[in-house]
Formats: C-alpha cells, structure tokens, sequence
C-alpha cells in the first residue's frame, strides 16, 4: 500500500536503486508498489521490469514539487492514458517554464493524492484523495474528514529503508539546497518515518479505520502499468506504409548500387549483397529506420553540410549505396551481421556524425519533420563520482577547503584519524554512483509512433530542445531507436578549409571524390611519412608515430593502424607483433590456413570485432549471426549464461567436423577470448580513415587554409600556438592581432596569417563585432585618436588592444599608445551629445601591411621586442617569436661538437624562421637523423605535450612530444627512474640528454636527463 516510493531517480532526494527497493519489497512480501519520483519519469520502465520479476504489481505515478521541493500532490496513473497524461502535463510545464499550480487540471485516469489539504475536501473531485500519513492517523478521531473516507487513502512515502538511508538522504538534500546539514529545516526532507514498512506493519497504523484501506486497495485494483515495450513504439512508417517504404528503400539501395559501383563483377556482387540485406531488413521492420537516417542525410546535403556516416551501420551496404556512409563494405569485407542480424534483441544503431556548428540545425530539422510530441533528445545521468562525492560531503559537513583537500588526497588515512571524516568517507562512498543531475547524451535523438509522453515525460535544457527523461540504457529497455545526430570538429577543418579555398583561390575542393583522394601520391607521401598534424583522428604523436614505423601509406592499412593504436590492443602487445609481422611478412606462421585466408590483410592478427567473427565463422562453422552473438558475449563479458555455452559447444564441434585438432582448436578460441573483449569495430575504423585522408588531401595541396580551419574550428589534439607554428613552417607570415586587418577568427590574405581576436585573452566578443562593424562601414582606423571617437570601448580592453600590438600600424611604441590612450580616451564623449561641426579626418598617410618585428638571423631583440613577446605570452598563451630567444644564455652539445647560444640573444643560425625562409629543405631533416643508433645528444626543445602511462609494475613512466631549434618535431621517452628524478615543469624550453633510438625508421630520445631552462627576465612592470 506504499503509493509514493522513492527511487534514487527522485534527484538529490531519493537514495534507493530500483532494484534494491523492489528486492527489499520482495523480501518483506510487499504486494504493491507505487512509483512516484520526484517530477521524474526516468526509471519507470526498469522499475515496472523489476517489480514484474519479483512478482509485485506496479503503478506508475510522479510526485510534483514546486520550485522550493515542496510536495503538491501526486498523480497515479490508471492505465496508458493516464500515464500520458501525467508526462504531459509535467512536460508543457518544463517546456513552457511555468510552475506547477497547486491544484492540478482534470486529467482523465488518472488519480491524484493530495499530502494535506489544499482546499476543502466537500471541494474535490472524483478523481482526487487525500492521504493520511500512519503517525496521523489519531488525529482522525471526531475530525470532520471522517464523514468522507471514501477519499482518503494510506499515504506511506517510501524515501528510506534504514536510519543509514535516511543520513544519506539529509546529505542529499544538503547538497540540493547547498547548505551545512545542521542548517536544513523540516521543509526541506523527508519525514523520519517515510520508510518502507512491512504490510502487516502498515496496515497496523490504520487498523481503527478499515474503509480507509479498502479505499486504498480500490485505487491499486483500478491501476494498471501499462508502459507498452518493443521495436513497434518507434516511428513505423516513412511513406505511410511498410511497403512503401520497403519499396522506396530498395529504389534508392539499387540506385545507388548502380552510382556507386561500375559494371563488371564488382556491381553483380554488390547488388546480390544489396538485395540480400534489404530482405534482412524488411524481415526485422528496419526499413522506416533506414529511410530516416537518410532523410536526415539529405536535409544535411541540401543545406551543404558534410556528414560521417560511421559506427557498426558502415557495415551494411545499402547504408553506403543511398548515401549514410561513405564506407564501401566490399572494399573492406565488412559482414552485415556485425550491424543486423535476427539473432540482436537491441535496436540498430548508426552514427552520423555533423561539423559542431552544423549539428544543431539538423536536430531542428528532425524536430520540426517528425513533431515535438514525437520527438527528444536522450538524456544522461550525471552520476556522482569518487573525488566529487567527497568535496560535496565534505561541504555537506562544514569541512573548510584545506581539510577537504587532504581528505581528496588520503581519504583512507584521514577517516581512520579522525570520526568526522570516516563519517565523510563513509557516505561519500554510499552516494558514488547515484544518479546527481540529468544532462543531455551526445546525440541520441528518439522518434516514437505515438506522442513520447506515452512512454516518458520531457525536460527543456538550456539548447533549447526536450529531452526525454529516459537515458539511452532505458531507451533501449523500451526498445527505441536511436538516432545519433553527432558533431565533432574535424568535420568543421573541413568546411573552413574548404571554404577558405574558394575565397583565396577561386577553387571548389571536391572533397566526396574519394577513390581519387586516397590514391593520390602526395596524400600517401605525407600519410606515409607521418607529417599529419591536424589532420583528424591521426594526428596525436602516438599516431603519428605508428605511421612513420609502418610507412602507411594506403587506405587499408590506415583503417587497421586505427585500430591498432587503441589501449587495449597496444597493451596486448599485438601491436608491436603488427609492426614486426607488417616489416616481416615471411618470419611467421599462420595458426592455420583459416587465418592465412582471411586474416592476411592483417597479417594473422585479430584488429577488429570483424575478425572474430570471420575466424569463428570460418574455422568453426558458426553462422554469421551466431558469430556476433558469440562476439557481443565475449565483449560483455557475460560467460555464465546458456547461450554461450551452447555457443562453445558449437565451435570446438565445428572445429573437429572441419579436421581441425582440439589442441589448435582451443588455441583459437583463447585467441578469440582474449581479443573481443578490447577489439574495436572496422567499419569504425574505416569512417575515420575516410575522415583522415581528406584531411591530409587538404593539407597537402592546401596547407595554410587547411591549418587555418583547424585554428577557427579548435578541436584539435595540440594547443593553438602548435597549429599556428605548423602555418609558419608551411610558408605563412604570422601576425599578431590587428585593429585595422584581423576578424574575430583567425584569416588568411595570401601568405599573411593574421590572428583572430578570439585568442585575445580579456577581450570581449561584443567589442570585436563592434570593431568589425564600424570597419565595414567608415573604412579602416587611422589611429588611436580615430578608434575611441567611433568605438564604444572600456579603458582596460583597450590597454589589452594596445599591449598586443593591435594599433602597430601607426608605427609608435606601445608606451607611447599608452600615454596617448590617457589624452585622446574620454568616454564621456560617447555618453553625451557632441555639439562639433566638423567631423576629424583620419591622418593623410598610406596604410603598411602591419608587420610583426621581423626576425632575421642576426637580429638582436630589442628591449621592446622582448616585451612583445612576454605580452603575447600573456595574452595569447604563446610568444610569436621562437621560444628558444628567450632563454638566458647556455652552452649545449649536440651530436658530438658544441652549438653556442648568443650571449646578447642573438638569432642562432638554426631558428624557426631561418627554416621558414626554405620550408623544404627544413622538412626531411629529423632532429635526430645524424645520430647513431644508441648515440647521445643534448639539445634543446620546447615542450608541445606529453602522456603520462602507467608501467606493469604499477610506476610511471611518460612519453614527450618536442620542437627543436628549427621547428621540428621528435619525440621523447622517459622511463620510472628519469621520470621521477627529473619531472616535467610546465610548458616552456628544456635542455634535454638522452640516447636516441630507432625502431623501424622510427626516431626518438631516451631522456637520461632534462631540466627547464629559464626565460630572461621579464622587465615590462619594473622600474
């Protein structure tokens, strides 16, 4: 008779998992439980699952608060209806950001349980009742409700089980009001009693008034939970029918296999394998999906957006042929059954991926095509997490911030000093993993056949769109699909470069064309020599390490150096026998021919998911289905159940029917075992791959407007100042920003990079647009003077203007700007009516390109120019000159002869713009080429990145990523001992010493020593 329990889904108020309450039910022979979480409709279909398998009757039902977490009344749903209706009402409200009313409208079945009297009770309608709390219940004695027991009813809240719940929820609800928990008032928890009570403990309470329990029990016979599950809740037509769909659907697969294929055996293939899978999908009713995607593809095309068509949905190819991916699966011999098969209880699934600044538009257009009432976005749970549950706790408890440090830092050793603390740990432990706020899921968007508030409520996020309560675990459970509408930055490197392309050159990249692109000679060259900084997915040292020691130059074993390269297999060491096998196609055995067949594009070794099941299929006779059932298991870890042991079973039966020995049999399957459970999806793989060749296609024939679009789109693997330097390399003059020629984003005019005023640290977006404006119309400034009598701006945005550099073009000292700045910057004049006749003229002089100090060899920095670069430093994160100026003199080695750094800082002869001056002859040359094997060196390198790795003895150890004297790039390894003797200190310049190493063509430095070198002093606020 509990007709308000609380799950832990009632957000920073409930602390029961839906299992734990309906198995604590279960035990004390609970008949009936009711769910009503706080304006929360998020856990209702696992609820109604759990509480089916232990045999007690659900209800579905919301507790509506108000703002303040004051208790209104709660809504029981009869049936399906009223479980509509109930989500609907609490949906408009979020929707339209109105508060609840405190007294609701007529919803049709659906009862509504009052916790104390809102209006006179002769006042209430059929539908609504009044609970009487078990401690109250005496107070019924000559009380006028006595004459109307027929609306009363048991109202027993269920928040806790124990006194320990009931702490954890006082902890709670301190972290919702963002208070001490001494200062919480009884408004703001739960009764003490409202607890899950045995029946017969309940029924106790209201022994000396029967009518009100047979009360109760009438409104739980009338309710039924009717939360309809299955694939047909989804959206079941695209045309209006199954056969119009199934029809249009083959129309475009077959056109598209006629598009896409040429005639010859190729086509036939393709189109036995196209009408193949649209049988499959016709069978599953898949084909409304299917259409779905590719109208969103469409719309996208239309409105020129480039999309990546990715995930286990690259594996089919009618998903190829009508436009979703890009991905051919006879290229690659992707099976169909990796993505659908009659034997996967789960939706399918495709991810399509849209640039970052485009993804928005497409989920409107999906909004407004589909209707709002049919349509979300899938929620996340933001759950609570070791670290933060402590700092929440420790606020919770009055800890000042020093203490709840150290209690971050040795929680064990702080609770076993001090109660106060272990009291701390001890719930700070008990909340990890509960559900803390509901956020938005990437991307997943769901589109049901009848209005959503059939199967859950909605919520307005910040975006602007509703998203479902549901998250994607429970979406699945419901059996929705998911439609992943993604955004990623590559995909906006694209764009811009593309874009900046047509500008500068008057040229369209076409960049769909794809069979030319990855057999283009200089794309191969760069891929193969692992010059692919910002290009997307391969750009990381690791990555770009992998493809110098493969010498990758091809599509196919780009998508296996994909995949190689992620933890699991690295830390296998399959990667390294990759490499080995890769340089050394004859030093090895195939396990068996089986292998040798149809693993020998990856040498005998196990890349993908893939490649589990083509070995299961083919060595033991499995069936393609059955295969990827065997994978997904394996991959989940779930051993115990039926299915896999039968599975077992079938594979070493198969294997011996097919002469293969038990002993090479159970060597398979440890393979097989071993594997699945980090291996990683091919047609993944080959999405990205596709990605990355037009990346490095853009930066080969058009470098400068392809790093410009990586500059515009962030995004990328390395900080700004790393993508700017790569532009200097490949031939661009950089310039600081300019008031007269910079944007908001970064440009480019011919070989002239000028920053945009984004990376302006200080500077408000709304200036820069007024900057821009006032440009366009009155033509550029003529100087300081001339920029604060038509510019609305602030005194200290405009010192930020002056100190990098922005007003250069007037060709005075930055002090001199800055005292002028005092004469000329009067905003009162731009407050109050000027009475001047004759309006000022911009000085009469010709404008200059306005130049950065132009560093040659042999220049000597100036004491200006060595503020230049500390404000730059300052204000953008990096100097625009080589670091490696601003050093103090040192004497360093470097391959055996001394290299004398200038004591007046002087250019060396190897600088970054010496490089700049001959781009090409700069490139071959690897820092370390000239050194032999295991020789030493010390040199010095400006730190880009590192990544710290544990070891299998538990230390760490770290690799580095360097530039060196003249802009170019090595790498480092640092193992424990040099690790910790001589730790990483920040960004800035290092003398480093160290052995270099070659494996396969692959060059870098064991450090055995370094040390942070120290800049010059920086006198801009001196005396």
């Amino acid at each position: 008779m509990h007709l308000n329990c609380h799950t832990s889904f009632s957000l920073r108020y409930g602390v029961l998992p839906p299992r734990d309450l309906v198995e604590k039910a279960a035990a004390w022979g609970v008949e009936c439980l009711a769910l009503a979480d706080n304006n929360n409709t998020s856990c209702a279909v696992e609820f109604v699952a759990h509480c089916r398998r232990a045999g007690i009757k659900p209800i579905l039902g919301i507790t509506f608060r108000d703002d303040d977490a004051q208790w209104l009344y709660t809504g029981l749903a009869r049936n399906a209806r009223g479980w509509h209706n109930l989500c609907r009402f609490l949906s408009e409200h979020s929707l339209d950001d109105r508060p609840l009313p405190a007294v609701p409208p007529r919803m049709d079945d659906v009862w509504i349980v009052y916790p104390r009297l809102c209006k006179p009770i002769r006042d209430f309608r059929d539908n609504e009742l009044l609970g009487i709390r078990p401690q109250h219940v005496n107070r019924l004695f000559s009380h006028e409700l006595l004459h109307y027991q027929h609306k009363l009813v048991v109202l027993a809240p269920v928040v806790a089980v124990n006194e320990d719940d009931y702490e954890l929820h006082r902890t709670l609800r301190a972290i919702d009001r963002n208070t001490v928990h001494t200062k919480l008032t009884p408004r703001d928890l739960a009764k003490r009693g409202d607890r899950l009570l045995p029946p017969a403990t309940l029924q106790q309470f209201y022994r000396p008034y029967p009518a009100i329990v047979r009360n109760t029990q009438r409104i739980i016979d009338s309710c039924t939970a009717e939360l309809e599950t299955g694939l047909q809740i989804n959206r079941q037509h695209f045309t209006g029918s199954k056969e119009g769909d199934y029809h249009l659907l083959e129309k475009l697969a077959l056109a598209g296999v006629a598009r896409r294929y040429p005639p010859g055996p190729r086509f036939q293939k393709a189109r036995l394998r196209t009408e193949r899978e649209l049988a499959v999908i016709k069978k599953q009713d898949f084909c409304p999906y299917f259409l779905i995607t590719y109208d969103i593809v469409r719309y996208a095309r239309m409105a020129g957006y480039q999309h990546v068509g990715r995930g286990s949905g690259a594996n089919s190819i009618v998903a190829y042929c009508i436009g979703i991916s890009d991905v051919d699966p006879l290229e690659l011999d992707l099976y169909f059954e990796r993505f659908i098969n009659p034997y996967r209880a789960s939706p399918p699934d495709f991810d399509i991926d849209f640039s970052w600044d485009e993804r928005d538009d497409v989920t409107d257009y999906v909004f407004k095509r589909y209707g709002r009432e049919h349509t979300a976005l899938l929620a996340t749970y933001a759950t609570f997490q070791g670290r933060a549950a402590l700092r929440e706790v420790g606020k919770v408890y009055g800890l000042p911030k020093e203490e709840i440090d150290q209690l971050v830092r040795d929680p064990h050793g702080r609770a076993a000093a001090d109660p106060k603390a272990r009291t701390v740990v001890d719930l700070a432990r008990r909340l990890v993993g509960l559900p803390n706020h509901l956020s938005i899921h990437a991307g997943g968007i769901v589109i049901t056949e009848r209005p959503i508030y059939y199967h859950t409520a909605q919520r307005l996020m910040p975006k602007g769109f509703p998203v479902a309560h549901v998250d994607m675990y429970h979406a699945e459970d419901l059996g929705l699909h998911k439609y992943d509408v993604l955004s990623q930055r590559g995909l906006g490197h694209l764009r811009s470069a593309a874009d900046l392309v047509r500008r500068n050159h008057g040229r369209t990249v076409d960049l769909q064309d794809l069979d030319a692109i990855k057999t283009d000679s200089r794309v191969r060259a760069m891929l193969k020599s692992g010059r692919a900084l910002g290009c997307f997915y391969i750009e990381s040292p690791a990555m770009r390490g992998l493809l110098t020691k493969l010498g990758c130059d091809n599509y196919v074993h780009l998508v296996a150096a994909s995949s190689i390269i992620r933890p699991g297999v690295a830390k296998s060491g399959m990667m390294k026998e990759y490499i080995r096998r890769y340089h050394s196609p004859h030093s090895f055995d195939y396990i068996d021919p089986v292998f040798e067949e149809h693993l020998g594009e990856t040498f005998g070794i196990m890349v993908y998911q893939e490649d589990v099941m083509k070995i299961v299929h083919h060595f033991a006779g499995l069936d393609l289905d059955e295969s990827d059932v065997l994978r997904r298991i394996m991959s989940g870890k779930k051993h115990n159940g039926d299915t896999f042991e039968k599975l077992r079973q079938k594979f070493f039966a198969g294997a011996r029917e097919r002469g293969h020995s038990d002993q090479v049999a159970a060597e398979v399957w440890r393979q097989v075992e071993s594997f699945s459970g980090y291996s990683f999806c091919k047609a993944h793989s080959a999405s990205f791959a596709v990605e990355s060749f037009q990346s490095l296609y853009l930066k080969a024939y058009f470098p400068l407007e392809f790093i410009v679009g990586v500059i515009n789109n962030f995004g990328g693997f390395y900080k700004t100042e790393f993508y700017v330097h790569e532009a200097r390399m490949a031939g661009a003059r950089i310039h600081a920003p300019c008031i007269n020629r910079s944007l908001y984003l970064t440009d480019l005019r011919g070989k002239d990079l000028f920053l945009g005023f984004i990376h302006l640290k200080g500077v408000s977006e709304q200036l820069i647009h007024r900057v821009i404006l006032d440009r366009q119309r009155e033509g550029p400034f003529g100087d300081l003077a001339d920029f604060c009598s038509r510019v609305d701006v602030e005194s200290s945005q405009l010192e930020l203007l002056i100190r990098i550099g922005a007003f250069r073009f007037t060709g005075k000292r930055k002090s001199e700007l800055l005292w002028e700045k005092n004469a000329v910057f009067n905003p009162r004049l731009r407050r109050e009516p000027s009475m001047n006749l004759f309006v000022r003229s911009p000085p009469d002089h010709d404008f200059q390109l306005d130049e950065t100090p132009n560093y040659r060899p042999g220049h000597r920095l100036s004491s200006a120019e060595f503020d230049q670069a500390f404000d730059e430093m300052e204000l953008l994160g990096f100097p625009l000159c080589s670091p490696f100026w601003l050093t103090a003199a040192a004497t360093e080695r470097r391959a055996g002869q001394e290299v004398e750094t200038d004591p007046t800082h002087r250019m060396p002869v190897n600088s970054w713009d010496l490089c700049v001056a001959d781009p090409a002859a700069a490139r071959p040359t690897h820092p370390l080429v000239h050194v032999p094997n295991n020789g030493t060196i010390v040199l010095r390198g400006y730190f880009v990145c590192d990544k710290v790795v544990p070891t299998v003895k538990g230390e760490r150890m770290s690799f580095g990523c360097w530039l060196d004297e003249r802009g170019r790039y090595f790498d480092s390894v640092h193992f424990p001992d040099v690790y910790a003797r001589c730790p990483f200190r920040g960004a800035g310049v290092y003398r480093l010493r160290g052995r270099v190493t070659r494996e396969f063509d692959f060059l870098s430095l064991e450090v055995l020593e370094m040390e942070r070198l120290a800049y010059v002093r920086d006198l801009r606020f001196t005396e």
